[in-house]
């Protein structure tokens, strides 16, 4: 397993939702409640699997409007209800890992570590990911996406929140 440099860049991403840690750990780890609200806004989850396990897969595809995109996690840790580390990539149907569907030099792996904070019936989730083996280049458009990955788990986690009110 790589392991994070200093000269790593590390995308951070904080929120606080107003639901109890145990469904929101639920929400993240079930593949019925994450097939519901997780992927950026506009994107649905089109198909998906769930072998919430060390070295299991979370594998999916969404819709979006060039058609479908495939990713994949590969958990490394999985400690219940409190943390999931696992290894993001984009993907093909098999499971394989790919390049990004766009253009620009995107790490191939990027490890993400989330915590979840229990605060009795609220939780703080707190992301944190850098790259996996990570050439210059990829480091550098890495570091160059974090706006972008900011709008994009902004608005993922708006639509967890919604997933969570009704819930």
């Amino acid at each position: 397993m790589a392991t994070a440099t200093d000269t790593d860049p590390v995308f951070t991403v904080t929120r606080t939702f107003n639901a109890p840690r145990a469904l929101v750990w639920k929400a993240f780890t079930e593949a019925e409640r994450l097939a519901a609200w997780f992927g950026p806004k506009g994107m649905p989850i089109e198909r998906c699997t769930l072998d919430l396990t060390p070295g299991g897969l979370f594998h999916y595809s969404m819709k979006t409007p060039g058609g479908l995109w495939w990713g994949r996690w590969r958990f490394e840790e999985v400690t219940a209800p409190e943390r999931l580390v696992f290894v993001s990539s984009f993907s093909d149907e098999d499971g394989g890992v790919t390049k990004a569907p766009f253009p620009g030099d995107f790490p191939k792996e990027v490890r993400s570590i989330i915590e979840f904070i229990d605060e009795g019936d609220r939780t703080t989730l707190s992301m944190r990911g850098t790259p996996v083996d990570g050439t210059p280049a990829e480091r550098a458009f890495f570091e160059g996406m974090f706006a972008s990955m900011n709008q994009g788990w902004g608005g993922t986690f708006e639509q967890l929140e919604q997933y969570l009110a009704g819930a």
